[in-house]
């Protein structure tokens, strides 16, 4: 009988070793810039928010918003952190929501040779912006509306893939102009260019960062999504409030050492992040105008965004908890 009973216990697992065996759930998540925009999803890594919540989080650089999305729809990443380049891939028929707002503006600046004294003065010029229909894109379209241009026609824009290749480009006089974000733009002051306008002052409603998943993942895992959101929630509170932390992310996934470009990236985003990242239907009428898809006068706003992994988090008390309110 003595022997049954430890034949039994060899056999059959303790429960340390059922919770051992069970790897934590891996989330692979893309971004398609080095950016300041990024900082909420590279906090989480840093701060080992990702095991606090259950998951094993990787974070993914997929250079151009067109190819993140491209390589999302296709199932090679479960979300992404990108912008309005989804809305054309939604309007083409791919089955993709977005689910938290992360940069709800234009987090851009325009930078310049010293010939381009304002917007005015880029008629008959190339700007450089990174992917056709992505946010940079979007935002060059936008600034150049409010000062009665037209992209195409008046401005002519090079699609460069990167905000690294367009700010190449501009020192090379292969443009005039280029959209950049921050820490690059400390790097094209350090090369003499100027700033001609920061998009970001303008606040303009946009998509410059959004969460993105495909819809049968909202569908299949919801608990898997609102784990994530959990971590990222959290992450926003740092983000907002720990430098030391943030800025340890920012050089590590920067690979930089330079203190003052992760002070640029820092201080150009910080407190941009919204508490509780609701989107509206104001960020997807923005990217619709500006949108060049035959389908996108027509389309409607709430098709684009499902908020209900928020507000069940905010429900249950979740972002109460975390900043301390009753």
């Amino acid at each position: 009988m003595r022997l049954l009973v430890v034949a039994i216990l060899l056999i059959v697992p303790t429960a340390a070793d059922c919770f051992a065996a069970a790897a934590p759930l891996t989330i692979r998540v893309g971004y398609p810039q080095p950016s300041g925009a990024q900082l909420p999803l590279w906090v989480m890594s840093e701060a080992k928010l990702d095991q606090k919540y259950g998951f094993d989080l990787q974070n993914i650089y997929i250079s151009g918003g067109a190819r993140l999305t491209q390589t999302l729809v296709a199932g090679d990443i479960d979300m992404a952190t990108t912008g309005g380049a989804v809305i054309n891939a939604v309007l083409s028929g791919a089955d993709l929501i977005y689910i938290a707002s992360i940069v709800p503006t234009y987090g851009f600046s325009v930078y310049a040779r010293p010939d381009v004294k304002d917007i005015g003065s880029l008629k008959g010029k190339i700007v450089g912006v990174m992917t056709k229909g992505a946010s940079s894109d979007h935002a060059m379209v936008a600034v150049l509306r409010q000062n009665h241009l037209q992209s195409g026609q008046d401005v002519k824009f090079l699609y460069l893939g990167g905000v690294r290749e367009a700010l190449a480009a501009l020192e090379r006089g292969i443009v005039s102009a280029s959209v950049l974000s921050a820490p690059t733009t400390l790097i094209a002051r350090r090369m003499g260019f100027k700033e001609v306008i920061n998009i970001a002052t303008l606040k303009l409603p946009y998509i410059h960062n959004g969460l993105v998943a495909r819809r049968a993942l909202t569908r299949q895992q919801p608990e898997r999504i609102k784990s994530f959101l959990r971590g990222y929630i959290a992450a926003v509170k740092v983000s907002n409030e720990d430098p030391a932390i943030s800025k340890r992310a920012l050089a590590r996934f920067l690979a930089t050492n330079d203190g003052a470009i992760v002070d640029e990236a820092y201080d150009t985003f910080r407190g941009i992040f919204p508490k509780v990242p609701y989107f509206t239907e104001d960020n997807i009428k923005a990217v619709l105008s500006v949108a060049d898809h035959p389908k996108a006068a027509g389309a409607d706003p709430k098709e684009f965004f499902d908020n209900r992994f928020i507000k069940e988090l905010e429900d249950g008390g979740f972002i109460k908890e975390l900043y301390g309110q009753r």
